[in-house]
């Protein structure tokens, strides 16, 4: 395959809501909270969905990069009940191959509530379920190397098991890249973080607020010193400031598109990641694998959800 995902196998449940409702629930506007089942439920019951997919962020991506053509495959882990088989069906109906076959679990297949305001910023409260309990007897060592990219996101370190599948996973890749997921994420496991891209990684995928928090400075400036110091190719996403990345000691940049007509921004990153990965695949230049992240996360934030429309949809 080309590329092989591993992350959190989650249920994306989708609702607009105003700013009202994240103050009186005490989230942060465009971060992700974990929540436990009950809380989960509760913020729920006052909410309509508008829509409900098999969603988590490198899945997202994978789903991209198969919509482009590409042999993709994922793992991710899901109980054998309603939504662990509407999961596992949505991936099939995107050419995703799933390297996980879902069995009886204590805990149920895991949900994100997306919270959509008006000014389209999203808004994720996860309860990971099972999928927070992936660990190293889930993992496909055989698919991992024979796929060219393992692609994995951060919020796996979120839970114990997850931890030691990640590692398990980079001993058995041949070119190995992550996302950095959400700041909070980061906050969480800095320190890992720190040493997973300064010792083990190839390509890093990070918005500007995940690079910021983890190279300690508000400054983009600080940011390319950082990764000039590190022979990774390093892809720095900055909302209408366009996308950049830093390999080795050169710097590429690519701007924004503008005029666009914002829906939700759920997916952007996810999707960008799909576009530079299909460039990336196809050998061609960095500022060109650029351009394809940004005409795709340009698609995906003018739709509700994480998934661009295809013919067989």
């Amino acid at each position: 395959m080309d590329v092989i995902g591993i992350g959190n196998a989650i249920v994306d449940v989708i609702c607009k809501v105003d700013e009202t409702f994240l103050a009186q629930n005490k989230l942060k506007k465009g971060t992700m909270k974990l929540v436990e089942d009950n809380e989960f439920k509760n913020l729920l019951t006052s909410l309509k969905i508008e829509e409900t997919i098999s969603g988590g962020s490198v899945a997202n991506t994978v789903v991209g990069l198969a919509q482009l053509g590409n042999k993709v495959g994922f793992i991710g882990k899901v109980n054998h009940d309603a939504l662990g088989m509407k999961y596992e069906e949505g991936l099939k109906n995107e050419n995703v191959r799933y390297f996980y076959s879902p069995k009886q679990e204590l805990l149920s297949t895991g949900t994100c509530l997306i919270l959509i305001t008006p000014d389209s910023e999203r808004t994720m409260c996860t309860y990971l379920g099972t999928a927070g309990r992936i660990s190293e007897r889930d993992i496909n060592i055989d698919a991992i190397k024979k796929s060219k990219i393992t692609l994995l996101e951060g919020y796996l370190w979120d839970k114990g098991d997850p931890q030691k599948a990640f590692e398990l996973a980079l001993k058995h890749s041949n070119k190995k890249a992550m996302s950095l997921s959400d700041q909070f994420c980061v906050e969480r496991h800095k320190e890992n973080f720190t040493d997973l891209v300064k010792n083990h990684l190839d390509i890093v995928f990070s918005n500007e607020q995940e690079i910021n928090h983890l190279v300690g400075s508000n400054s983009i400036n600080d940011v390319i010193h950082f990764a000039k110091k590190l022979n990774k190719l390093i892809v720095v996403t900055r909302s209408d400031k366009g996308s950049l990345a830093i390999f080795k000691n050169e710097v590429f940049e690519c701007a924004s598109k503008k005029n666009l007509k914002l829906v939700d921004l759920t997916g952007a990153g996810d999707l960008f990641a799909a576009g530079f990965l299909n460039g990336y695949l196809k050998t061609q230049d960095i500022k060109s694998c650029l351009h394809e992240g940004t005409n795709l996360a340009s698609q995906v934030i003018q739709i509700l959800g994480a998934r661009l429309e295809t013919k067989n949809n």
